[in-house]
C-alpha cells in the first residue's frame, strides 16, 4: 500500500512538472522590425512623444476608448468603450467594457479613464478653453503643477506634458464616473470632434500602476496600459521589445514578442531583410522596392497615408518676416517633379493641408501655391531681399527621402534668386534650438487623425499647436478662427473659417507650404500575413498578422 502511495505521488510530481514545462514554453513566433528611430523623445508616452515614428508602435502598447478601423474605412469602433452617445454638444457618455486587464493584471474602471484625464496624469494646472474665450499658447518654459496637493509623480510633470494634452483636449473640463463602467466627458465648449478626438487620443493607463511609479521618467518609458503588448525592454535610441499580453480584451496575440531594432540607414534595413535578419522593415524609398523584390522570399506593400509633407517657416528670422519671401519659396517648389523623380508618381501633390476624408468640410476649390519661378522671382524683388544667407534644417532621412528632397527644394529656391544654406543636424533638439543661430526654415509632417481639420490645422498650428508653441509663427486672425473651428456647432460657420485659415496660412502669412502627400511602403517577408494601414501604425494584432510557427 505504501509502494502504492510513493508510485502515485511520483506520477502525479512527473506530471506537474511536464504541465508547468509546456506552459513555461512559448512556441509562438517572434516578430522583429527595422525602423529609423522608435521614439524621438526617448519616452513611450503620446503625451510626451508626438510623432509619426511613435505612432508606429503606441497603438500596440496602448488602448484608446475609441477604435479606428486601420485596414478599412477608417471608421469609428468600439475599444476599451463598447458604446457611446451625444448628451448635448457639450457632453458624451461612454459604456467601459467589462473585465479588461491592464498590463499589470489590473481591471480597468471608470476611475482609471477619470484618472487618465486629470490633472495629476495629463492636464497639470492648466485650464479648458471656455465659450467665447480665445486659446492662448501655452506656455512651456514653467512647471505645471496639479491643483491636488497630494505629492505624486504627476509633481513633476514636463511642462510639454499639459501642453500637448490642451493641444488635444482644449476645452475638456472633466471625466465623470457615472458607476464603475460608465463615464461622461463634459466640455467648457461645444465640441463636435468630442468622438474623433478620443479615436485619436484616448490612450487609457492604470491609475495604481502611475501612482507608484518611481518618477514621471520612470513611468515614461515602461507605462502600464490595456492594449495587446506590454513593454519588456526599452534602450532609447536602440531597440524596444514588447511581449504579449494574453489577457489582452482584443483577443491573445498570436506572437509572444515584438522587437523593433534601430536601423538608421535604408541599406542597413533592406540588406537586414534580405539576410534573414528581419521580418519587416520600414520606411523604404521607392528605388530599392525592386531590389527587394527581386527576391521572391520577399515584399514591399505601402502607400500613401494621412500625413502631408511640408516645409515650415519661421518668421522671426529677418529674411523671412516678410511673407513675400515665404510665398516666393512656396511658388518656387515644382511638387510634381519631386512627386515624379523622387517617388515615381507613387503619391499625389494635396490641395493644401487638408484631406478629402474631412467630407464637407474639404475645400474643393483650394490647392497648393502654384509652381510659378517668375512670380517667385518677383516676389523676392519685391521683398527687398539682398542674397542673406536663409538656414534650412534638414534630419538625416528621418522622412524617407529627406535629404534627397532638401537638396531639390534648395537649388529650385536658388533659382529664383534665394540664398539657402542647407544645414544637417543630428536630432529635433537642434532642429529647433535657437540658443546658437536663428532658425529659418525645417521639414516637418502633419497628419490628420480623425476626418476634421482641427485634427491637423488647428492641432499643428492652432495657439496650442506645435509650431505656435516653438514660437515659429503667430497670426491673431488665425487664432480667433482656430477657436471658432473647435467651439462653433454650425457648419456652415465652420466651414467658411477653415476655408479663411487656409487663406492665411498658405498664402497672405505663410506658415507652412505643403509638398505632397506622404508614403510609407515596408519590406516584408511574402510568407507573413499581415496588412498595412494607412495611418502609420504597424497592426500585429491577432486579427491582422499571421506567421509560420517556423518563423524565427
Amino acid at each position: 500500500m505504501k509502494h502504492h502511495f510513493l508510485k502515485s505521488a511520483l506520477v502525479a510530481c512527473a506530471i506537474a512538472f511536464l504541465q508547468n514545462s509546456g506552459a513555461q514554453t512559448d512556441s509562438r513566433p517572434v516578430v522583429r522590425v527595422a525602423v529609423q528611430q522608435v521614439a524621438n523623445s526617448g519616452t513611450l508616452t503620446p503625451l510626451r512623444e508626438q510623432s509619426n515614428v511613435g505612432s508606429r508602435s503606441f497603438p500596440m502598447i496602448y488602448a484608446g476608448l475609441i477604435d479606428l478601423d486601420r485596414q478599412g474605412d477608417l471608421s469609428l469602433k468600439p475599444g476599451l468603450a463598447t458604446s457611446w452617445k451625444r448628451i448635448d454638444d457639450f457632453t458624451l457618455e461612454l459604456k467601459l467594457r467589462k473585465g479588461v486587464k491592464f498590463h499589470n493584471g489590473d481591471e480597468m474602471t471608470a476611475d482609471d479613464v477619470a484618472f487618465t484625464f486629470g490633472p495629476e496624469y495629463m492636464f497639470g494646472s492648466t485650464k479648458p478653453l471656455v465659450v467665447g474665450q480665445v486659446a492662448s499658447t501655452i506656455a512651456t518654459s514653467t512647471n505645471q503643477t496639479p491643483a491636488t496637493a497630494v505629492k505624486l509623480p504627476a509633481a513633476t510633470l514636463p511642462p510639454e506634458v499639459p501642453a500637448v494634452a490642451r493641444r488635444m483636449w482644449p476645452s475638456l473640463a472633466q471625466v465623470k464616473v457615472i458607476d464603475k463602467y460608465t463615464v461622461r466627458f463634459i466640455n467648457s465648449a461645444p465640441d463636435l470632434t468630442l468622438e474623433g478626438r478620443l479615436a485619436r487620443s484616448s490612450e487609457i493607463i492604470s491609475k495604481r500602476a502611475f501612482l507608484e511609479a518611481k518618477d514621471w521618467a520612470s513611468w515614461a518609458r515602461s507605462p502600464v496600459a490595456a492594449g495587446p503588448f506590454k513593454i519588456k525592454e526599452f534602450k532609447p535610441d536602440n531597440s524596444l521589445v514588447l511581449s504579449a499580453h494574453d489577457a489582452y480584451f482584443g483577443g491573445k496575440p498570436s506572437v509572444k514578442e515584438i522587437r523593433y531594432q534601430v536601423v538608421p540607414e535604408v541599406s542597413g534595413r533592406v540588406n537586414g531583410l534580405l539576410s534573414g535578419e528581419f521580418d519587416f522593415v520600414t520606411d523604404i524609398p521607392p528605388d530599392q522596392i525592386k531590389t527587394i523584390e527581386a527576391n521572391p522570399k520577399f515584399e514591399v506593400v505601402g502607400g500613401p497615408v494621412l500625413n502631408h509633407r511640408i516645409i515650415v517657416f519661421d518668421k522671426n528670422h529677418p529674411q523671412l518676416a516678410n511673407p513675400k519671401i515665404r510665398l516666393a519659396m512656396a511658388h518656387a517648389i515644382d511638387r510634381d517633379a519631386i512627386v515624379k523623380s523622387l517617388w515615381g508618381n507613387r503619391t499625389t501633390v494635396p490641395a493644401g493641408l487638408q484631406w478629402e476624408y474631412y467630407g464637407p468640410m474639404f475645400q474643393k476649390n483650394w490647392s497648393v501655391p502654384k509652381y510659378d519661378p517668375t512670380l517667385a522671382a518677383r516676389l523676392v524683388k519685391e521683398s527687398g531681399y539682398k542674397g542673406e544667407p536663409i538656414p534650412f534644417r534638414v534630419l538625416n532621412n528621418y522622412y524617407t527621402n529627406q535629404v534627397q528632397t532638401a537638396q531639390v527644394l534648395a537649388e529650385m529656391w536658388r533659382a529664383v534668386g534665394l540664398n539657402v544654406d542647407m544645414q544637417m543636424k543630428e536630432n529635433w533638439g537642434q532642429i529647433f534650438e535657437t540658443a546658437n543661430s536663428a532658425r529659418g526654415v525645417r521639414d516637418w509632417s502633419n497628419s490628420a487623425p480623425f476626418n476634421d481639420p482641427v485634427s491637423s490645422i488647428v492641432n499643428q498650428h492652432g495657439p496650442n499647436g506645435q509650431q505656435q508653441q516653438m514660437g515659429e509663427w503667430k497670426n491673431n486672425e488665425f487664432n480667433t478662427l482656430s477657436t471658432l473651428l473647435e467651439t462653433s456647432t454650425s457648419m456652415e460657420n465652420r466651414n467658411r473659417a477653415f476655408g479663411r485659415m487656409l487663406e492665411i496660412a498658405e498664402r497672405e502669412d505663410p506658415a507652412y507650404t505643403v509638398l505632397h502627400r506622404n508614403v510609407v511602403f515596408y519590406g516584408k517577408r511574402k510568407d507573413i500575413q499581415w496588412k498595412w494601414s494607412p495611418t502609420f501604425t504597424m497592426d500585429f494584432r491577432a486579427a491582422n498578422l499571421s506567421m509560420p510557427v517556423s518563423g524565427k
